[in-house]
C-alpha cells in the first residue's frame, strides 16, 4: 500500500471511530429555558449536554436552548407537556398552574435557609408531588436552586412592610406568590418574565421580585434603582420532560441522563450561594441603592402572609401541607 493510501485509511479509521456505534442511531432531544446563557442554570444544562454525549458515546445528543429561542417559561411548559419539546429547566411557578401541588413548597417564609431548602426537595415530601407531575404527563429530572426572591422597584427603598403599600409589583403567576404580596399591601400583577424588562422601562410596573443572580444576569439594574433583601420566597428550578418520550428511550440512556442531570444540579446548587453574593455587590457597583429589611419587619411579613398557608391548605388539603411543614421542620433541625 502506498504512504498517500495509508494516509487516507487511517484518516478513514479516525472519523470512523468519532462516530457512533453502527446500529445505534443519533437521538436528539431539545431542552429549553427562559435563563440568560451566564445564569448558573444555563452553564449546568451545557454541562448536561456534554456529559449526555460523552456517556453516551454520542448516540444521545442535546440540544440547548437557553435566553427564550423557543418562547417564554409558560411557553415552553406547554411545549414539554405536549412533545412539542422534550424537556424544559423552568421556575416552578410556571409549571404550578399544571401542577397546583408544587404550591406546597413555595409558600412564603417557609425555608429558614437552603440547605433546609435542599433537604425537603430531595426527600419524601416531594414524592406526591412529582407522582402528580407525571399525572399530567411530566417526568421530573430535579430541582435547581432559583434562590431568595428579592423585591427591586424604581420608587423608594423598601425598609417596612409598610414601603411596599400600593407598588405595582410584577409576580411568578402562581397563587401563592400573588397572595403573599397582596397581604403585604403590595399590588401585584402576575406576568411572564419575557415581558418584565419592557414592563418595567415602560413603568407599567414599579418593581418585581428575583434572586440577586437572576436580577443582575435580567439586567434589571438598568430600569430599576432600589433591591430589598426581602428573601421572601425561597425558589427552584424545575427540570422537565415529557413523560412519553422519557419512556420511549432505552434505560441505558434514561440513566445517563438522570446521572448528567444530577450531577448539572449538584454543580449548579454549589456555585449558587457566590453566584447570588457575587451578583448583590455588582448590583450595587451597577448603581442600584441596597436596603437591609430589619429582623422586626421580617417578623412582621411573616405574621401577615399566616393566611397564604391557611389557603393552600384548604387548595391542596391540610394533611399533605403538613406533611411537607413537618419535613422543613424535621430538616430544620
Amino acid at each position: 500500500m502506498s504512504f498517500s493510501s495509508l494516509c487516507r485509511a487511517a484518516l478513514l479509521g479516525a472519523v470512523l471511530s468519532t462516530l457512533p456505534a453502527l446500529g445505534h442511531a443519533q437521538t436528539h432531544l431539545r431542552i429549553a429555558g427562559n435563563f440568560a446563557p451566564d445564569h448558573s442554570s444555563s452553564m449546568a444544562m451545557q454541562m448536561f449536554k456534554k456529559e449526555v454525549d460523552a456517556a453516551s458515546k454520542g448516540t444521545l445528543i442535546i440540544d440547548v436552548f437557553d435566553n427564550q429561542q423557543l418562547g417564554g417559561a409558560q411557553e415552553n411548559v406547554t411545549q414539554t407537556r405536549s412533545g412539542t419539546i422534550d424537556m424544559c429547566w423552568v421556575g416552578m411557578a410556571f409549571l404550578s398552574r399544571t401542577v397546583p401541588e408544587l404550591e406546597a413548597v413555595s409558600m412564603p417564609f417557609m425555608f429558614p435557609s437552603r440547605e433546609v431548602a435542599y433537604k425537603v426537595m430531595d426527600g419524601p415530601a416531594v414524592d406526591l408531588i412529582e407522582a402528580k407531575m407525571a399525572d399530567k404527563g411530566f417526568t421530573s429530572l430535579g430541582f435547581m436552586e432559583l434562590g431568595s426572591r428579592q423585591v427591586t422597584n424604581s420608587k423608594l427603598p423598601i425598609k417596612t412592610m409598610a414601603d411596599l403599600k400600593g407598588l405595582k409589583i410584577r409576580m411568578q403567576p402562581i397563587e401563592t406568590h400573588l397572595a403573599t404580596f397582596r397581604a403585604l399591601g403590595a399590588n401585584p400583577l402576575p406576568m411572564d418574565i419575557k415581558e418584565v424588562y419592557s414592563a418595567l422601562e415602560q413603568k407599567v410596573i414599579d418593581g418585581q421580585d428575583n434572586p440577586f443572580a437572576l436580577i443582575l444576569a435580567s439586567r434589571f439594574y438598568e430600569v430599576q434603582k432600589y433591591v430589598t433583601n426581602t428573601g421572601h420566597f425561597f425558589d427552584f428550578i424545575s427540570v422537565v420532560a415529557n413523560k412519553k418520550k422519557m419512556e420511549a428511550l432505552s434505560p441505558e440512556h434514561q440513566k445517563i441522563l438522570r446521572t448528567a442531570m444530577s450531577n448539572a444540579i449538584k454543580w449548579q446548587r454549589g456555585v449558587s450561594v457566590k453566584a447570588d453574593a457575587d451578583a448583590l455587590v455588582e448590583l450595587q457597583k451597577k448603581g442600584m441603592i441596597y436596603s437591609e429589611l430589619p429582623a422586626s419587619e421580617r417578623a412582621a411579613m411573616v405574621k401577615a402572609t399566616a393566611g397564604v398557608v391557611d389557603d393552600v391548605k384548604k387548595r391542596l388539603g391540610a394533611t399533605f401541607v403538613d406533611q411537607v411543614l413537618a419535613e422543613v421542620k424535621k430538616a430544620s433541625n
